[in-house]
């Protein structure tokens, strides 16, 4: 399949991201400014490398003045206006845009009481039916993903529903379809070699070495290529991936192409921690089960909005560090939200499942319902961070790429919630409350 094609320039944000990105970014930039105010901290300032220079930037775009950095951002999160800046605004969706709004229709599922979080409006109905045929033909006719009888849980993972309620600004269904085969790929990976469907963390690190070769390439000698090309084929996972890599370096610019190996090793360096736990019966620290969090997470998700939505955050700008701690801060929240989710999931499995209520519980000594509770207050903390932060970066870089970014990954935090709550065939809340 060829790569999508750039669609059109738009004029504003699809009222979903604007939404849950950059009013929520705009409030807590006001709140960082009563902290500055109080305290004389100065916002986060680029290190080098520098922004691209000036002269690349519209003449109008607006700047972050001393005082009022809370309406600055909300302008900069606006995007550019005037003569000549229409092609900086997000992309077009193929489909012309609908003369009104539909009524808002409730989601499904019942949120965690107390769970710090934005609601979004349903993902469109046209979008997602189109998404999930497409992801179910792929896994069915192009990898030979799953046999007969796991076609109920892969339909119950709803996973067309997930990627347009977190790619709310992707311009095409083809866009869409990159991050929707690399969820299934990483989903896969993680059930067949990790968890549900004959995981197990005996040999787990042979395994998905292997497999991350299929993202990252091997180079070797003529003699051994073949028998490394053709190992790529020889299970689901190794399938899943090679597949969706093909589709997704075709679409991305070298840099994302290159981000998106770096996180993948960074998620798999995670399973290989909680692996080695389950090996020696270890709970870790409440610290050291974060810092496992942080690498085992979503991150590959939100890092690739860029590449979704149809242009590319420089990498200079993505690796700056004020940039790379709000990435790390979404990753963090939104693992914390599937840990809230699937806890009851998990409990009814066989053994002990690790995740952050059950580590609380035992390294904290506090009943189950007070290690849930405050692993809910976990979750609002870093939320609360990661918004400060996305705020305060907005600031640094008065840059539309960037603001665009942060709008993406701001939308995908958002998404990832409302598939949680929404997903009722997967998870159900502990009596609690």
């Amino acid at each position: 399949m060829p790569a999508p094609e750039p669609s059109p320039p738009r004029s504003s944000l699809p009222a979903a991201a604007s939404r849950s990105g950059a009013n929520v970014l705009a409030e807590a930039a006001a709140r960082a400014h009563d902290i500055k105010a109080a305290t004389g901290a100065r916002p986060p300032a680029p290190s080098s490398p520098a922004p691209p220079p000036v002269d690349v930037l519209p003449a109008d775009l607006p700047t972050a003045e001393a005082g009022t950095p809370g309406a600055d951002v909300d302008r900069i999160l606006r995007g550019p206006s005037g003569l000549g800046t229409a092609g900086l605004h997000l992309a077009r969706r193929e489909e012309p845009p609908t003369p009104s709004a539909p009524p808002a229709v409730p989601a499904e599922g019942t949120p965690v009481p107390g769970l710090y979080h934005h609601p979004v409006p349903e993902p469109d109905p046209v979008r997602v039916e189109e998404v999930s045929r497409r992801i179910k033909a792929w896994a069915l006719d192009e990898v030979d993903l799953y046999p007969d009888e796991w076609e109920e849980q892969f339909d119950g993972f709803s996973v067309g529903r997930y990627m347009v309620a977190c790619h709310p600004d992707a311009p095409t269904v083809d866009h869409l379809m990159l991050a929707t085969r690399l969820m299934v790929a990483e989903n896969a990976v993680d059930d067949c070699y990790c968890e549900d469907h004959g995981g197990s963390p005996i040999g787990l690190g042979g395994r998905l070495l292997l497999a991350h070769t299929a993202l990252d390439a091997l180079h070797t000698t003529r003699e051994y290529q073949p028998r490394w090309a053709e190992s790529l084929h020889s299970d689901a996972p190794r399938r899943a991936y090679r597949s969706a890599m093909e589709y997704f370096v075709r679409a991305a610019g070298a840099s994302q192409a290159d981000r998106y190996r770096h996180d993948m090793a960074r998620l798999h360096m995670g399973y290989l921690a909680e692996a080695a736990w389950a090996q020696t019966d270890h709970v870790p620290e409440v610290w050291e089960y974060l810092a496992m969090r942080q690498f085992n997470n979503f991150r590959p998700c939100p890092t690739i909005t860029d590449t979704v939505g149809g242009y590319e955050l420089p990498a200079d700008l993505h690796a700056q560090p004020a940039m790379q701690r709000v990435i790390a801060l979404a990753g963090n929240a939104t693992t914390i939200v599937n840990d809230l989710y699937s806890y009851t999931k998990e409990l009814a499995g066989p053994g002990r499942h690790l995740n952050l209520p059950v580590v609380i519980a035992e390294r904290e000594g506090l009943s189950d319902r007070d290690a849930y509770l405050k692993a809910v207050e976990v979750h609002n903390d870093l939320m609360h961070d990661f918004e400060a932060e996305a705020a305060a970066a907005a600031v640094a870089f008065p840059i539309p790429t960037v603001q665009r970014f942060l709008r993406g990954v701001a939308a995908w935090v958002d998404g990832n919630h409302y598939w949680h709550q929404t997903n009722t065939f997967r998870y159900s809340l502990p009596d609690f409350w």
